[in-house]
């Protein structure tokens, strides 16, 4: 055993090491429990507000529950149910063509003004400020109702077509535009995306577009292969985010439509589905069914979208 400056030091099985190891693992303890107290609001509420609920839920979508008398055990019922269910077929072809259109028009007029807006025009803050101002207001029921009010038979948009010689009827009435309506409500508010594709301009690196372009890669080229692989995980992440939102879109529906997804149900969200069999037909085992298979949906979805981004997304490490 060395001996330094005449002391001896503390080996393994010795008591100074003995209590130096009861002191670390009585410092663990204590902080251990200081992080669970600080923890214990988020877990008692992420288990009584959401994982109780969703539950619950998962159990009503086998039973026959109309919110009056005690749910009865049904089984598949509910799920089998739905394909037959013409209402729900509708529902979910319209939900599936907002989702197909409105998802890409947003990524692709945000990434075009995000590219306006790094050219560096002038003013270009109070050009930012108000691009994004929509978003902060987003699809809010006040916001849908103006919608309404624009796009209704004597709405401010055929007042305007009026005076320009050209008679239309109410577009929110019309089974053939009440859906595109409700697409435009949803690009109107592209801010947010916009704001993300712009912050993701401002990290590519300038050098590699002046090397492209002294050899002649013109502005579409650069593009292709320069900015838009390092904007991928952007677009991957938008990707994922606004088709989330678009698939659970309820507000503008519901406030557009009256409630009723009409005309002709060409405004029946899926969402807007599952209200009117929860709320309004006090069917809540077949709406948390719906539910529950919105929720595979959007699983499945994810799931492909990860599994596929090794092939597009590209990462500044690789």
């Amino acid at each position: 055993m060395s001996v330094t400056g005449g002391l001896v030091p503390a080996v393994s099985g010795t008591p100074g090491a003995t209590t130096a190891h009861r002191r670390r693992r009585t410092t663990r303890s204590r902080d251990g429990r200081a992080a669970l107290g600080f923890l214990a609001p988020w877990l008692i509420g992420m288990a009584c507000l959401t994982l109780g609920p969703m539950a619950y839920s998962l159990y009503l979508s086998f039973t026959r529950y109309d919110l009056l008398s005690s749910p009865h055990w049904v089984g598949a019922q509910n799920f089998t149910q739905m394909f037959s269910d013409p209402r729900f077929l509708s529902a979910a072809q319209v939900t599936a063509v907002y989702v197909v259109v409105s998802v890409p028009v947003v990524l692709v007029v945000s990434m075009l003004v995000a590219l306006l807006l790094n050219s560096g025009i002038r003013f270009i803050t109070a050009y930012r400020a108000l691009i994004y101002l929509p978003s902060l207001l987003g699809a809010s029921v006040a916001i849908a109702t103006l919608w309404r009010q624009i796009f209704g038979a004597d709405g401010l948009l055929n007042n305007a077509l009026h005076s320009a010689g050209v008679e239309h009827g109410s577009w929110i009435g019309d089974p053939r535009t009440s859906l595109l309506v409700i697409i435009t409500l949803n690009a109107w508010a592209f801010g947010s995306t916009m704001i993300i594709f712009l912050a993701g301009l401002r990290q590519v690196p300038r050098d590699q577009h002046e090397a492209a372009m002294v050899d002649g890669a013109g502005r579409l080229r650069r593009f292709r292969s320069i900015t838009l692989p390092h904007l991928s995980p952007l677009v991957f992440f938008s990707l994922l985010l606004d088709t989330v939102h678009a698939f659970q879109a309820f507000t503008s529906a519901y406030v557009v439509s009256g409630g009723d997804g009409g005309p002709a149900d060409s405004t029946l969200f899926y969402t807007l589905y599952v209200y009117q069999q929860g709320f309004t037909q006090l069917n809540m085992g077949y709406a948390s069914a719906m539910a529950w298979l919105l929720v595979v949906v959007l699983a499945v979805f994810t799931g492909l979208l990860f599994l596929t981004a090794r092939f597009w997304v590209h990462y500044g490490d690789r």
